[in-house]
């Protein structure tokens, strides 16, 4: 139960801080499921040409599949998100 804490936790961090690197703005709830799912997509992606992670790189790649997820929902949304 505790792991799960401190991933929605560093999940909301990272949230917050791909929405800081792409100029986005959205609340809390919001950060803490672009970090979870865009740290999952940037695992996945990762893992796909065979780079793996843990500590500062595994941030690094859910950091990048943030970026990756909030573009992704802005191209279909448009700019406002």
């Amino acid at each position: 139960m505790l792991s799960l804490i401190i991933s929605i936790l560093i999940g909301a961090f990272v949230g917050w801080l791909a929405g800081i690197i792409m100029k986005s703005s959205h609340g809390f709830i919001m950060s803490a499921l672009l970090g979870i799912v865009g740290g999952a997509l940037g695992h996945f992606l990762a893992g796909l040409i065979g780079i793996g992670g843990s500590g500062i790189g595994g941030f690094l790649i859910s950091l990048a599949g943030a970026c990756i997820l909030i573009a992704i929902v802005r191209a279909i949304m448009g700019k406002k998100f």
